[in-house]
């Protein structure tokens, strides 16, 4: 393709696209929703979004994630734990090869400092098409394989096509999101996330209920694609259009291709060794691992995820000033520790219980130990995922490429082994064990913005350490029920909130009315 280097095609767009306009320069001045993809705004409307972000992300989202849980158990009714192990399998597969249809462009869209320009949107979508159209030639020519490799059925292989289909529907949305993210419009980002949330789990467990099995997993992909693909570009127009300069992809790869590699390092350590793991463990085995890993994950997935849309291009634009990103790294780790420790600890008491309540789940008792084992996992997470955020957003890549290759190789040397030797059981402890050595991360990050690690993790770990011990006393006394659980969670929640009152004081209080005044306000 031509390069048209200096093109004036992005000068079609209309002008009020290209514009912007606001209120006043001044602290908790408003701008309005017209900034263009090219147009910078200041810090004070940074922080500003980003607090506003945070809260709209978790807020909007949170019944509906709620909703994808009552799904998730559904399907863990409906559905064998062979049928939803070799679903975790054919997923990881899709997503190993998903990560080479992206090489870091829109990462470093949304990181670069300097405005972008037209011609560096559409160049990178015209990469991006490119990489998505090889990617589906190799996929095609690599299914005769996979199902030999996998004993795929023919509803596996079309789960395949399906998920290699979500490829082209997920570059054609990546520029639309590029600039909401760029422009800090999160309110409007989680829209497409929400219906693509509500068509997938309502069609999944309609599917699953009426006895379409693996079926179920494809027909649902699908329509979740065509309808994300739809709503992004009625919320965020942008006319797509192919173009090619050599100096764009120049700037935007040297972002990109480090942030990338990471990319490439966390595709093999995790869908990449479930892949591998799928020929060790048998679709059986993943299916109990995926079990585990689904409940003890699924704090993570309601509140850290929407945080780190906010503060990936926050930290970004806070690069200049040391003590607000000091202020706001810790305060974002509290946030997600406040929230996700509470839930995880709640899970691991609970379950228990819930595989005796929940009608036809008591087939997932045998993956009890290693939700126990892969739930130590998730409580680094909560903080070091985070920190490899912040990382990447004040440009050390080098330094998080570094942590990625740690985390790689001690995932594919212990887990896989640990697998081998003691089954579903120990490839758990290996997740537990990487896990555990996230604290080279927070010694590295700290150097870099030295955060509370006190204020961030201490207080809302010592305080679920406290409801945990009442709960574990409380599940010894009270018998196997629905009013039983009622009664831990009440209790667990005032215990938790209480603790956290003395040790946090006031300010949680004040943080809990601010968010709910930002709800309101949007």
């Amino acid at each position: 393709m031509a390069e048209i280097e200096g093109s004036q095609e992005h000068l079609d767009l209309p002008a009020k696209n290209r514009t912007m306009r606001r209120l006043r320069t001044v602290p908790g001045a408003e701008w309005q929703d017209s900034v263009g993809p090219t147009d910078e705004i200041t810090l004070e409307t940074v922080k500003a979004r980003a607090v506003r972000g945070v809260v709209v992300l978790t807020g909007r989202t949170f019944f509906l994630q709620i909703l994808s849980f009552a799904a998730w158990i559904f399907l863990s009714i409906f559905l064998d734990a062979k049928e939803i192990g070799l679903f975790f399998i054919v997923s990881a597969v899709v997503n190993f090869l998903r990560y080479f249809s992206d090489i870091g462009l829109a990462a470093a869209l949304i990181q670069k400092k300097e405005k972008i320009e037209e011609l560096d949107l559409r160049t990178t979508f015209t990469v991006q098409q490119i990489l998505v159209i090889l990617l589906l030639i190799v996929l095609f020519i690599l299914s005769p394989y996979l199902k030999n490799y996998y004993s795929l059925s023919f509803e596996g292989l079309l789960l395949l096509y399906a998920l290699g289909a979500s490829f082209v529907f997920a570059s054609l949305k990546t520029i639309p999101s590029v600039l909401l993210e760029r422009e800090l419009h999160f309110g409007k980002l989680v829209i497409p996330d929400v219906l693509e949330n509500l068509v997938y789990n309502f069609s999944a467990v309609g599917f699953a209920y009426l006895g379409f099995g693996m079926r179920s997993f494809t027909y649902a992909v699908l329509l979740r694609g065509v309808i994300g693909l739809i709503a992004i570009y009625i919320i965020r127009p942008w006319i797509p259009g192919l173009a090619f300069s050599r100096q764009s992809l120049k700037k935007l790869l040297k972002f990109g291709v480090p942030y990338q590699l990471n990319s490439f390092l966390a595709t093999i350590k995790d869908d990449g060794l479930i892949a591998f793991l799928g020929g060790i463990l048998g679709p059986l085995g993943i299916g109990y691992l995926g079990w585990a890993q689904k409940w003890a994950q699924t704090p993570l997935r309601l509140f850290m995820d929407n945080v780190l849309k906010v503060t990936f291009p926050a930290f970004s634009r806070m690069q200049d000033e040391k003590d607000e990103l000091v202020r706001t790294v810790t305060r974002s780790i509290f946030f997600v520790c406040f929230l996700v420790f509470p839930a995880v600890v709640g899970i691991l008491v609970l379950a228990p219980f819930m595989v005796k309540i929940i009608p036809r789940y008591e087939k997932w008792e045998p993956a009890l130990i290693p939700l126990f084992l892969v739930s130590v996992n998730v409580f680094f997470a909560a903080a070091t995922t985070q920190l490899t955020n912040l990382l990447n957003a004040i440009g050390k890549i080098k330094t998080t490429f570094k942590l990625m290759i740690m985390w790689t190789v001690l995932t594919w040397v212990l887990i896989p082994y640990l697998a081998y030797r003691s089954g579903v059981n120990g490839a758990a402890l290996g997740y537990a064990l990487v896990g555990a050595s996230s604290v080279v991360a927070i010694y590295i990050a700290r150097k870099a913005v030295p955060f509370s690690l006190w204020n961030g993790v201490g207080k809302p770990a010592m305080a679920t350490l406290l409801m945990g011990i009442v709960l574990l006393i409380a599940r010894s006394l009270l018998t196997v029920s629905l009013s039983s659980v009622a009664v831990m969670v009440i209790l667990g929640g005032g215990v938790y909130f209480a603790a956290s009152y003395i040790l946090v004081g006031r300010s949680l209080v004040e943080d809990v009315k601010k968010s709910i005044k930002n709800l309101k306000g949007k």
